[in-house]
């Protein structure tokens, strides 16, 4: 399921760094891990929905990496969008 605009509009604006960013690696951290949470809501319910379940590991994988660029270039920026979001760290 899609996110609706003033969803994302909210995600947008509460990670971006300057206005109109949406390109920024922890913008889609923060939206990859709202679709992530979505994804994981319906395979609670749908158990045999094989098709969302590898979508859904292509997204962790996703934000996995994107997570460790970040991680790499700006760890003070990392670490506060994982407590932000309740992401483990390892």
């Amino acid at each position: 399921m899609a996110l609706d605009t003033a969803k994302k509009a909210e995600i947008i604006s509460k990670f971006a760094r300057k206005e109109g960013d949406t390109g920024s690696p922890e913008v889609q951290i923060a939206l990859l891990s709202n679709r992530i949470s979505d994804l994981t809501e319906h395979l609670k319910v749908f158990k045999k929905d094989f098709s969302s379940r590898l979508g859904l590991l292509k997204l962790v994988g996703r934000r996995k990496r994107l997570l460790k660029y970040l991680k790499s270039t700006d760890y003070a920026k990392y670490s506060k969008i994982i407590a932000e979001l309740g992401i483990r760290d390892k």
